[in-house]
């Protein structure tokens, strides 16, 4: 039995509605998690938002409603559009939930037992956006003079009493991880990144506020709100019931994968394997910050008027176009790019010309040529055992790369066997064997059939959908749609032996279409 499998995405600060990155963020994580399932693991997906904080506090009282009813509204578009999204998600985790402050107020009490906690006061630059704590020396300076973040956020001087965690003392232990295991930060950038931060000395780290009081309560010091980061971090352990010894606690814990933003890698990489020290929990196996994704190379803004509406694209292009073009375009970890005639035109491409057209092509040939009627043991030639070599080859292709988090080019490999697939058809020309050798035809569009179903359950993950609407058109049986049938030599014959017959196709991957403004653009 394979070990279980454990991912979560970060947990999104909902004081706006989600934009693309939220989407492209989540939908990575969950063609990991569809990958996992269908290479025979148990696995645990998390992901939700994060409801605590000045931030939050601040946007609802300059609505004129409360927090919790801006949490509520927000959460629900996150909510929305991950369903939309075919989100395959097993739990979705909001902060503001009573077993959130107890998983939260639970690791604080084992931090304290461990004495890495103390009272004193804070002074210091703070930035309200990216809740975090900045040292003079990483500081910019804007145009007008002000302080500004290493994000370039607005920074304001604070004062007052907190609690303090020991984070020097765990400079040493964070530098022997990353040392003794080289996966735990990726991509190496990140990692690099890391090691140079903390090798450069590290402060104890401000981890409660009195300015406020939207939050999880300090035990024993009801006048403080944790900061936002130690809670949010925690969610990843409340998931799976801690701090009770659950099932899933037991089964799933340490996380296989956070997958997260290249922003907040300090947060993720720094702080949370250091609380997981003291409080003497396991460390998650990775931490790998992905790059932006960028509106025609520019970061989006709302003063730069580009900020897009993830479920517009849905609308406009549909869920696994998008779905594709964003696991097939950006190479993983790196900063990537996309515009409207960038998703078409990788979408048309593949999709709908290579391998839509090769799936509706050799579905209607069998129902035009044969009756629909598929038969196995029919004599193979040289030609036939090639191509599902090389469909063998190009789906074990995409399981190398996709185990790696590399799908670019998991995607590159698995359109070399759809290439292979529509080379073989203009070679053997099925529609001219009708007339010349029946008996031919027949073989070639039996072969083809076991291709497009081998390669569409390959690329399931990425585009479940339209997949199994190919698949239900295929009489492949749900529960028969993961890797291990992949290497089910005997499926074919049952197929062809049972009442399936091919009826009329319905394509599952139409062509996208611009507007005439994109298209002008």
């Amino acid at each position: 039995m394979a070990d279980p499998f454990y991912i979560t995405t970060a947990i999104h600060y909902p004081n706006g509605k989600p934009h693309i990155g939220h989407a492209y963020e989540t939908i990575a994580a969950d063609v990991i998690a569809r990958f996992q399932r269908a290479s025979g693991r148990e696995v645990r997906f998390q992901t939700g938002t994060d409801e605590h904080g000045l931030k939050m506090a601040q946007k609802a009282r300059d609505l004129g409603i409360s927090p919790r009813e801006l949490c509520d509204e927000m959460s629900g578009h996150f909510k929305s559009l991950f369903d939309l999204l075919d989100i395959s998600y097993d739990n979705f985790i909001r902060t503001t939930e009573p077993r959130h402050h107890t998983a939260s107020q639970a690791i604080w009490e084992a931090m304290e037992a461990n004495g890495d906690l103390y009272l004193d006061r804070y002074e210091g630059w703070y930035s309200i956006r990216d809740e975090a704590y900045y040292d003079e020396s990483e500081l910019k300076t804007g145009e007008g003079g002000e302080k500004l973040s290493p994000q370039d956020t607005p920074v304001e001087w604070t004062v007052e009493e907190s609690w303090f965690f020991r984070l020097s003392k765990y400079a040493e232990p964070l530098l022997a991880l990353y040392r003794d295991n080289p996966e735990f930060i990726q991509p190496d950038s990140r990692r690099n990144e890391v090691m140079r931060f903390v090798e450069g000395g590290l402060r104890d780290l401000s981890v409660s506020r009195t300015s406020f009081d939207w939050g999880v309560k300090v035990p024993g010091a009801d006048n403080h709100v944790m900061y936002v980061w130690v809670d949010a971090l925690t969610n990843y352990l409340t998931g799976l019931g801690y701090p009770d010894e659950t099932d899933d606690f037991s089964k799933f814990w340490p996380a296989d994968l956070h997958l997260i933003g290249k922003d907040i890698v300090r947060f993720h990489a720094i702080y949370w394997p250091a609380f997981l020290m003291s409080a003497k929990l396991a460390l998650p196996k990775q931490v790998f910050g992905h790059g932006f994704l960028l509106n025609r190379g520019q970061k989006e803004s709302k003063s730069l008027g580009n900020v897009t509406d993830p479920v517009a694209l849905v609308e406009q292009f549909g869920v696994d176009p998008l779905r594709y073009f964003l696991m097939r375009e950006i190479a993983f970890g790196q900063d990537g790019s996309y515009s409207a005639e960038a998703i078409v035109t990788r979408a048309n491409a593949e999709l709908a010309n290579s391998f839509g057209n090769l799936a509706q092509r050799t579905l209607s040939m069998i129902f035009k040529n044969l009756d629909g009627v598929i038969e196995s043991g029919l004599p193979e030639d040289a030609a036939d055992t090639a191509l599902l070599s090389a469909v063998s080859d190009a789906i074990a292709g995409l399981r190398d790369n996709f185990g790696k988090l590399d799908f670019s080019d998991g995607l590159d490999a698995w359109m070399r066997g759809v290439f292979a697939c529509n080379a073989y058809v203009d070679e053997m020309a099925p529609w001219a064997l009708r007339k010349t050798d029946p008996d031919r035809m027949k073989a070639v569009l039996n072969v083809l059939f076991r291709c497009v179903r081998d390669l569409a359950i390959a690329v399931r993950p990425v585009v479940p959908g339209s997949i199994d609407r190919l698949l239900d058109q295929m009489g492949i049986a749900a529960d028969a749609r993961d890797y291990s049938a992949l290497a089910d030599n005997d499926w074919f014959a049952a197929l062809a032996a049972s009442d399936y017959k091919v009826e009329k196709p319905v394509g599952v991957f139409p062509r996208l279409e611009l507007t005439e403004t994109e298209g002008a653009a």
